[in-house]
């Protein structure tokens, strides 16, 4: 029961950053926001008892993320704009929307029922990596077996995404310190 109240709480105040989130006029204030965002996510998967997820949304989403966003506002500013003039408003965007989630729930009727004992995840592959890791790859953490080795092309092409879109952002960035530069001179 005390964990249940603890998870009820960790989603109603992500309910409420979310809220104050898409509120706030002060972008500073919004970077600031996410990273408390992410850090509370953080603490909800460790709760689930998922520490891998959680370490990598504190390291990613509250760590990194933050610091390119607060990169990014040193050189764009801090406040957002008021629009001169009131826009019309766009239903395409909102049937782009209806008609993706509507895609996403028809190919999700017939997946098997969230964990039953009977799904093929249950009764194939993680019995193999249960029993046969240790005597096939002798690595004791069964999430570590997992990632870094039945799935080490996955977790190292996961790895060069991050590293690739990391330098494109610092590019990005020095590309245009360049340009205020030399347009200063």
């Amino acid at each position: 029961m005390f964990e249940q109240l603890i998870d009820i709480f960790l989603l109603v105040f992500l309910a409420v950053i979310s809220i104050a989130i898409v509120r706030m006029r002060n972008v500073f204030t919004a970077v600031m926001l996410f990273g408390i965002y992410s850090l509370v996510s953080a603490s909800l998967f460790m709760v689930l008892d998922a520490a891998d997820v959680a370490f990598t949304e504190a390291a990613v989403g509250a760590g990194i993320s933050t610091i390119l966003m607060l990169a990014t506002l040193s050189l764009v500013g801090r406040d957002r704009e008021k629009p001169l003039v009131k826009k019309k408003i766009s239903f395409l965007p909102l049937a782009i929307v209806l008609v993706t989630g509507a895609t996403l729930v028809y190919g999700i009727v017939d997946l098997p029922p969230f964990g039953a004992a009977d799904n093929p995840v249950h009764t194939h592959v993680a019995p193999r990596y249960v029993f046969q890791s240790m005597s096939e790859i002798d690595v004791p953490n069964l999430v570590t077996a997992v990632l870094a080795s039945y799935r080490g092309f996955d977790t190292l092409g996961e790895v060069v995404v991050i590293f690739t879109a990391g330098i494109g952002v610092l590019l990005l960035i020095g590309g245009r310190r360049r340009k205020e530069e030399s347009a200063d001179e």
